[in-house]
């Protein structure tokens, strides 16, 4: 992978922040400029970087989408980013925020997403999240959730707290999903260094009701800007990764390292007013739960009266399960 150091193995965990939001809780974390932190990973021109160097633009338009890459692979942390979303007609786009290991280990990797599903005019984008440990693509973990604001209006911080035991997705600092490792799940939890990446590209055929809506070029270039990069865990070398384990990193009052009780009470909150989709609940992928659901009545109600079919004992419908190089998604046809 020509884009990670190949240097000695860094046992110095690192802090780095890219760009200043004025209403983020990071910006008393150091600051370095986005050639530092980041790498092109493709999309040439399509990606620009802007004046104050901490800034980038991901664009997508018929030629190529593209996207960037840390320098380094990571072992646990704290990883953040502003985004804003394009506006407009943008069913078939996908911007993504994730960390991954899959060039790597592309037969046992490790994956961590945000991906912000793009929709027809009038119809708002949709946030998902998913995770897999050890190439566990069988089991996809997705979860969905409508936004409760406008994503292409400001920026929004999106956030993944990442450790040996948990995993937790926030949403302007208030968590949405949490996600605990369980001894019966095994390898299923990311154990491995991971990279993060950003990118945006055209998943025309199964991001927006299934593929029934694709992405329509003639209101592209498609525009996601990212700010406020925060790249907070013990970077680790490539080759010395297996042998060396990384410290534990979260020792910033900064950074987050669980969910409190009043953040918990909004994410409940949240979950209940915006959460449309959760495979724990899929009856039609999974005869049982994957072992590692906490199963609630009260959400489980909730979401089979949302969609009785996927959600209950109806009949399959006639929509699509699509699979990618990252990992399988669903998307119900009643998504938009």
């Amino acid at each position: 992978m020509g884009f990670f150091h190949l240097g000695l193995f860094l046992c110095a965990c690192q802090v780095l922040v890219l760009g200043v939001v004025a209403s983020a809780p990071y910006g008393n974390l150091p600051i370095i400029p986005f050639d530092e932190g980041y790498t092109k990973l493709f999309g040439d021109d399509n990606l620009m970087i802007l004046r104050d160097g901490k800034s980038v633009h991901l664009s997508l338009d018929e030629r190529t989408g593209s996207g960037f890459v840390s320098q380094d692979l990571y072992q646990h942390g704290f990883f953040s980013a502003s985004i804003k979303l394009p506006a407009d007609y943008t069913a078939g786009v996908v911007v993504a925020f994730y960390m991954s290991n899959g060039d790597m280990f592309p037969k046992h990797h490790d994956e961590i997403d945000f991906e912000f599903l793009g929709n027809i005019r009038g119809k708002e984008w949709r946030v998902q999240t998913n995770i897999y440990g050890n190439g566990s693509t069988n089991t996809g973990r997705e979860e969905r959730y409508n936004l409760w604001f406008d994503p292409s209006d400001d920026y929004h911080q999106y956030s993944i707290l990442w450790t040996d035991s948990q995993i937790i997705f926030y949403v302007d600092n208030v968590p949405i999903r949490e996600f605990k490792k369980t001894e019966s799940m095994g390898g299923d939890f990311p154990a491995k260094p991971m990279s993060l990446y950003a990118t945006i590209w055209d998943g025309s055929d199964w991001a927006t009701n299934g593929g029934k809506y694709r992405v329509n070029y003639k209101y592209s270039p498609y525009l996601a800007e990212f700010s406020d990069l925060v790249l907070h865990g013990c970077a680790v070398d490539p080759i010395e990764q297996l042998s060396k384990k990384c410290e534990n990193t979260q020792n910033s009052e900064s950074v987050p390292t669980g969910v409190t009780r009043l953040q918990r009470t909004k994410m409940e909150g949240l979950r209940k007013k915006h959460m449309t989709y959760s495979y724990c609940y899929d009856r039609i992928r999974y005869k049982s739960p994957p072992s590692e659901c906490v199963i609630s009545p009260q959400e489980a109600e909730r979401l089979r009266v949302f969609d009785p079919v996927t959600f209950g004992k109806g009949r399959r419908r006639h929509g699509k399960h699509h699979h990618r190089s990252r990992g399988s998604q669903t998307e119900e046809a009643t998504s938009v």
